[in-house]
């Protein structure tokens, strides 16, 4: 089936740790849609070339893409089921990603499917890539203050996401660990891909506004979607532990989403806070704050 007569998938773009697997948990409870865990599909052309990038220490961003196939062909997610799904893939080595994800969609349908893979956002071409394929699809600009997500990132894994990203400032010396570096660079790229992408097809989303507002964003959301916005699917939408993949999956297979949020994937009402931009940053040790480039985007992007 050509990928036009699909339903238009939504891609939730962003950088790491920014409510990306909550928001696309809540967003797949909606009975029209399909939450994925991250695919990565996109990261290559074929699924050979995908296979090979993602080998050694990289394994865990094929996590998602096992626990899809196997939810969807077997039902079920099991250390059998992971093994059929590396089968599945094998056997499809010669295809592009496009066709793997034109399968996958056809598979899900009449639902639309909602993906939210971080590293969709560190190339343009990866970008370029995904509305290649689906010149229709959505794109969901998910954003956090770069202050706490930089936090985040690094109380994760002792900042190994950011050391994988090059986010290293070598002015210093030793050099430092940056995330803002990282933080920048993501949101210029999606900003400058999404600059051709058409209006109706793109929105911003602050992930502290979803948390602090779901029963006002959602319904805006799913407006823009063209999907049911009554008060039931919004209910519904607010349990994104019912997802299939809101959980730790089996083992070589275990991750697929924010480790954080599949030990704990329910939403929980409050909000997130959202500090100054100004004054120093708890990972550098110099007392330095945050670039002017970076503030400048941060404004733009509606942090004060």
């Amino acid at each position: 089936m050509p990928a036009e007569a699909l339903p238009a998938p939504v891609f939730i773009i962003g950088s790491p740790r920014s409510f990306t697997s909550i928001a696309c948990a809540m967003l797949g409870q909606h009975p029209e849609a399909y939450g994925f865990p991250e695919l990565n599909l996109f990261l290559d052309e074929t699924v050979e070339d995908m296979l090979l990038r993602l080998g050694g220490d990289k394994q865990i961003q094929l996590h998602g893409l096992l626990r899809t196939v196997a939810q969807l062909y077997a039902g079920e997610q099991t250390l059998p089921a992971i093994d059929m799904a590396r089968r599945w893939l094998v056997r499809r080595l010669r295809w592009s990603t496009a066709e793997i994800y034109v399968e996958l969609c056809e598979k899900i349908q009449p639902l639309r499917g909602v993906d939210k893979s971080p590293a969709y956002a560190q190339e343009r071409r990866t970008l370029e890539r995904i509305s290649g394929a689906f010149p229709d699809a959505f794109f969901l600009h998910l954003t956090r203050h770069p202050r706490t997500q930089g936090a985040s990132i690094m109380s994760t894994a002792d900042g190994i996401f950011a050391i994988f990203a090059n986010s290293i400032d070598y002015e210093t010396d030793p050099p430092t660990v940056d995330p803002q570096i990282a933080w920048h660079r993501t949101q210029q790229t999606i900003l400058d891909f999404l600059d051709g992408v058409p209006t109706t097809q793109k929105l911003h989303l602050r992930g502290e506004d979803l948390l602090a507002a779901p029963d006002v964003v959602l319904p805006k959301v799913c407006r823009w979607l063209g999907l049911d916005d009554g008060a039931a699917t919004i209910r519904a939408m607010l349990h994104p532990e019912n997802s299939p993949f809101a959980c730790l999956g089996p083992f070589g297979a275990h991750l697929g989403n924010d480790p954080n949020f599949l030990r704990s994937p329910a939403f929980r009402p409050g909000g997130v806070a959202s500090p100054a931009l100004a004054g120093p940053l708890p990972w550098r040790r110099d007392g330095s704050g945050f670039r002017d480039e970076v503030v400048a985007l941060a404004h733009r992007l509606g942090y004060a």
